[in-house]
């Protein structure tokens, strides 16, 4: 199951997505990850496709990202990746997360995976190593 709003539909030039585990991966997880949502705001104002693939249920997803003062393209739950993001035709696709149990199901899903704690400090470096 995913939630979507309506402003979420590909746009030119979005060709990038970012998908964000939350648990251990954002500063707003439990435990707090070292993801801040200062970086996902610089990586939704370089146009990319953001959101949250999470454990958590989609209404807890949906009052973090209110919380945080972000309107994201997309939440929907780790094991249902595909069907969460397909929609938007991205060329990459990145999950970020901080468990093995993170990258077996953006692997699955067929993303590239990056754990949180090993990124760089800003989101065009994401996707260069």
């Amino acid at each position: 199951m995913t939630d979507l709003p309506e402003s979420a539909h590909q746009a030119p030039g979005r060709l990038i997505l970012v998908s964000f585990d939350i648990d251990g991966t954002l500063e707003a997880g439990e435990p707090p990850g070292p993801v801040t949502f200062a970086l996902v705001a610089a990586a939704k104002a370089r146009g990319y496709v953001i959101g949250s693939a999470s454990d958590r249920t989609l209404a807890e997803q949906r009052a973090m990202w209110q919380r945080a003062g972000l309107e994201v393209d997309f939440t929907c739950h780790k094991h249902r990746l595909v069907e969460g993001t397909s929609h938007f035709n991205c060329q990459r696709m990145l999950h970020i997360g901080d468990t093995s149990t993170d990258e077996y199901y953006a692997r699955l899903a067929g993303f590239e995976f990056r754990y949180a704690t090993d990124l760089p400090g800003t989101p065009d470096s994401w996707l260069t190593f």
